[in-house]
């Protein structure tokens, strides 16, 4: 009696774990899984393209400002230096301070390119991110995916490259670009 209660225990565990593990195998079956690196999408996109040829036009342009200044500093700096030992204290101390405020312009302007050329990248590329999620949303729920995950540096540190959609994202994308345009 007791043999014939362990088998059908025995019995009724295997049954239950084999169930268990097709309901597991069925449900990772459903589960349609997807990630985007939305950095490559962007850098991929046409106007994600763009906007970098934009920001990096901008970026010349305050890199110039800024060199030009920069130059113009260092030859008072110089020139300071040449006729030191002739000027008096009164006149070098003027020349100095004179050095030291452009020098804090120098650096204003520097730290204003900066902000400027950060403000001009969000503007640009916030748009762009914004319609590039909107894609993968669509994607998404046209596909049936359960699950569309970000790759953000690298923290997805393995997946099959079969999940990746980034290229189908930057290709929806280019195409509704497109036809926005026409």
């Amino acid at each position: 009696m007791k043999r014939s209660v362990v088998l059908i225990f025995s019995v009724l565990c295997a049954v239950a774990f084999s169930a268990f593990a097709a309901g597991i195998a069925s449900a990772a079956e459903i589960a349609k899984v997807g990630y985007v690196d939305l950095r490559v999408a962007l850098n991929d996109s046409e106007a994600g393209k763009k906007a970098k040829t934009e920001l990096e036009s901008l970026i010349k342009t305050k890199q110039g400002a800024i060199d030009e200044k920069g130059k113009s500093i260092e030859k008072l700096k110089a020139d300071l230096e040449k006729q030191a030992s002739v000027l008096s204290a009164e006149a070098k101390k003027t020349r100095e301070d004179e050095i030291e405020r452009l020098l804090r312009d120098y650096q204003r302007l520097v730290q204003d390119s900066q902000n400027e050329v950060k403000k001009k990248e969000g503007e640009l590329t916030g748009s762009i991110i914004k319609d590039l999620r909107d894609v993968v949303e669509k994607i998404g729920q046209d596909e049936g995916y359960s699950l569309i995950l970000e790759n953000v540096e690298g923290i997805i540190l393995y997946s099959r490259k079969d999940l990746d959609i980034t290229d189908k994202v930057v290709k929806i994308f280019n195409e509704q670009k497109g036809k926005k345009k026409k």
